[in-house]
């Protein structure tokens, strides 16, 4: 259980463990039949973390859904596959009229050249913190500048500027890497190295913390603005997912400094119908000690004022609450949607 000063986590993480209901209260029992009561109205119950060869009952779920309580699925090794989504989610329909409204307007612009003027603000961040040459400011001129008659001509426009800018981030950020753990370019999808491996686990555990935050301000997480609507392509958690990635590789570039080449592991796997390739990731060990130390990170406090009261939240909080400002904004509630950037701290992962 992780707990915070307004709100508490149930994290069942041991192989075994139950999630049940009794009395008003989640009780958690593992293997060996400990338990642990959370009576339901005394602590706002924040999310609930199941992993796989963990049991939870249809009473728990039926009151999870009913009190519109977060649940992640994970498995064991950490990678979420799954959310419990309450049927009250989809009745909010202004807000995705809105969003789909945008998607054909000069709206949808503005959202676009935000995103990628955000991203890269947030590269000119950790390249500062650690003495690289930054950027500059020129992009953002360059950005607001850009002119199309339509959002798909302007999406190429920025990905082609946030791609040039974002290759010589990575050539930099690698470098800061040891010798025996360092990829010559960064590679997405199925990369082939255990270092952009790393990244992009870490990048699709900050995926799902933004599709659950999109998903409580009532967004459309497969309707984006700077990413193409494509089958099965969550576009908007792409789009958000940028605003972050800055954060991620800070993180991990302090993480990844004290990697051996023991913490890697190489799999074979189908590259296609009749070819096979070799792969490099994490050990299962080290999977489950980046997750969670992921996790840490994500739930430690920023000094960014929250929208209502308080100086100090934490970078998931961050995320939820800049979801619904964005939802704000397309229902036209502020006439501006400018990103909140928080600086890298300079402290080291535990």
């Amino acid at each position: 259980m992780v707990q915070g000063s307004k709100t508490q986590k149930i994290i069942l993480d041991g192989n075994g463990s139950y999630l049940g209901m009794e009395k008003g209260c989640f009780v958690v029992k593992d293997r060996n039949g400990n338990y642990e009561k959370y009576p339901l109205f005394e602590k706002e119950i924040g999310e609930v973390i199941l992993k796989s060869g963990n049991a939870v009952s249809t009473g728990a779920l039926a009151s999870l859904g009913f009190w519109d309580i977060d649940v992640m699925i994970m498995t064991q090794r950490g990678r979420p596959v799954a959310m419990l989504k309450s049927l009250d989610d989809d009745s909010h329909v202004k807000t995705r009229l809105c969003q789909y409204e945008a998607y054909n307007s000069e709206k949808g612009i503005q959202i676009a050249k935000q995103i990628v003027i955000a991203k890269l603000e947030g590269q000119n961040q950790v390249l500062r913190k650690h003495g690289l040459r930054n950027h500059g400011i020129s992009f953002k001129e360059e950005i607001e500048n850009l002119q199309a008659e339509s959002l798909d001509k302007i999406r190429a426009k920025l990905h082609g500027i946030e791609g040039r800018y974002t290759k010589r981030y990575f050539d930099q950020i690698f470098q800061l890497l040891p010798e025996h753990i360092r990829p010559e370019s960064r590679k997405n999808f199925k990369a082939y190295d255990g270092t952009n491996n790393i990244f992009n686990l870490a990048y699709e555990m900050l995926s799902w913390k933004v599709h659950r935050a999109l998903i409580k301000a009532k967004l459309e997480p497969y309707l984006g603005f700077l990413h193409s609507v494509q089958y099965g392509k969550p576009s908007l958690v792409c789009d958000f997912t940028e605003l972050y990635r800055y954060l991620i590789d800070d993180f991990l570039i302090k993480y990844c400094r004290n990697l051996k080449p023991k913490d890697f592991i190489v799999k074979i796997e189908n590259l296609s119908r009749k070819k096979k390739g070799k792969r490099q990731y994490l050990n299962n060990n080290k999977t489950r000690d980046l997750m969670k130390r992921l996790q840490v990170f994500l739930e430690s406090h920023v000094e960014i004022p929250r929208i209502k009261v308080g100086k100090k939240q934490t970078i998931e909080t961050l995320i939820n609450e800049e979801a619904f400002l964005l939802a704000k904004f397309l229902r036209d509630e502020l006439k501006t949607w400018n990103p909140r950037m928080l600086v890298p701290s300079m402290r080291a992962p535990n």
